[in-house]
């Protein structure tokens, strides 16, 4: 009786492995998603400001957050 469940197991376990086509690492795509958010956010309010110098710091900050979220979305496949 020990054999056949122990049979049956290792038949479920492999058949859900051979399921199993490619995982997608979402935590990655969902930080990239963030970054991506967070570059529009800045970009806006560069947009949005008088002050050059301001502007430029805020476009660098945007920058910095899409480089963020293509080394992200690099790692979520």
């Amino acid at each position: 009786m020990k054999k056949i469940l122990i049979v049956a197991a290792t038949a479920g376990l492999m058949s859900l492995a051979a399921c199993n086509g490619g995982t997608t690492n979402t935590t990655a795509e969902n930080v990239a998603d963030s970054h991506e958010a967070n570059a529009a956010i800045y970009d806006d309010a560069a947009d949005n400001t008088s002050n050059a110098a301001a502007a430029d710091v805020l476009e660098n900050a945007a920058d910095v957050e899409e480089n963020a979220a293509d080394a992200a979305d690099a790692n979520a496949h």
